[in-house]
């Protein structure tokens, strides 16, 4: 039997077919991508529908936000697909994009065909209390869902799961920080497998600073800007959202690997900005995890520009942490060790791999 994973972005899709036996582990057999402003979900799986000739027996969907009621793989019908589309506010460029590629799979494939919806926000769920909640008074938080869900979740447990399996030392892992650094980035610090801390928080604007996005900023800034620029608020988040970060600092939509190479002072402070603070990420989760084994670098940025790796862990002697310079430079996609030897705290590339985590979990709720 096929199992088909579609990991769905705001204008681009992946999709992954794996060979779904009884028992074991799902085998990948395929992989393919798709992009572009004007991607149409029913075209896109009609062709692949024409290639396989045959029909998955199972189709798996990532979607980004599942609030705090989807906290595990659940099976999709109508009132899950309404609730997901409740939650559409929480993650407006995704999960609606995501309900267009279910609807396309349920119209092509018809209902008898099961679908899986495996939740981004979920492998942060179980966060503790004081990770996961804001200084705010029970009916501005709580009440209303505000609160730290944290995201890039099947990235991060991807990347958790492949060091495992290169530390099978370490129980479940140890302490682990996890990098994820794309057009978005985000950080997770992990122990023997449980988050207790993440960069992103009610949105994924909080935290690193990222391609578009400002990450970490102090609110007052918005009312500000929306007084300064005779704009709304929703318009000054559209402005954090899409025109900051390494865009808005450099004044380009050059790639960190384009900018190291743009001797611009602009372009360089950026880089500058950008790494120094994942390394203040770093030492605050070194600390919440009273200590490191491990960080672990993934996605197209954090896999195949070693200069942003090294600007990122530079200075971090203090807390063990030993990068072999050639080993780093070494480095440019899959994985890859680049801690020296020896060393306190180990570092690690890894290709992050999406799909295995969504095919995983929806072989284990179709066998259930």
């Amino acid at each position: 039997m096929t199992l088909l994973t579609v990991n769905s972005g705001s204008t681009s899709v992946k999709l992954a077919l794996y060979e779904l036996g009884a028992a074991e582990a799902p085998r990948h057999l395929d992989t393919q991508r798709h992009s572009g402003p004007g991607l149409d979900p029913h075209a896109v799986l009609r062709a692949l529908v024409s290639r396989l000739g045959a029909t998955p027996a199972v189709v798996a969907h990532r979607i980004v936000h599942g609030g705090t009621r989807f906290v595990r793989p659940t099976r999709l019908d109508s009132g899950v697909l309404a609730a997901i589309a409740e939650l559409s506010p929480l993650a407006p460029l995704h999960n609606p994009v995501a309900l267009r590629w279910v609807k396309a799979a349920c119209e092509l494939w018809g209902a008898e065909i099961p679908q899986v919806a495996v939740f981004d926000t979920a492998f942060f769920a179980r966060l503790p209390r004081v990770a996961a909640e804001y200084a705010l008074p029970t009916r501005l938080g709580v009440e209303r869902s505000v609160r730290r869900y944290g995201f890039h979740g099947l990235a991060h447990e991807a990347m958790w799961r492949r060091w495992c399996e290169l530390h099978p030392d370490l129980p479940q892992g140890g302490r682990l920080i996890s990098v994820q650094l794309g057009g978005g980035c985000s950080m997770a610090a992990i122990d023997q497998g449980r988050p207790v801390d993440t960069s992103m928080g009610f949105s994924p604007l909080e935290g690193l600073v990222m391609a578009t996005r400002s990450g970490d900023l102090d609110p007052a800034i918005v009312p500000y800007l929306e007084r300064q620029l005779a704009l709304t608020g929703d318009e000054v988040v559209e402005l954090l959202n899409s025109h900051s970060g390494l865009a808005g600092v450099s004044g380009t939509d050059a790639s960190p690997a384009e900018l190291l190479a743009d001797p611009a002072p602009q372009s360089q402070f950026a880089l500058e900005l950008y790494c120094y603070r994942i390394r203040k990420y770093l030492g605050a989760f070194m600390a919440v995890l009273a200590g490191c084994d491990g960080i672990v670098f993934g996605g197209g940025v954090g896999e195949h520009v070693p200069e942003v790796r090294a600007g990122a862990l530079a200075g971090l002697g203090w807390a063990g942490v030993a990068l072999d310079p050639a080993l780093n430079t070494a480095a440019r996609g899959g994985d890859a060790r680049i801690s020296a030897s020896p060393a306190e705290v180990s570092l690690q590339v890894v290709a992050v791999d999406e799909e295995s985590v969504l095919a995983r979990a929806a072989a284990a709720l179709s066998r259930a």
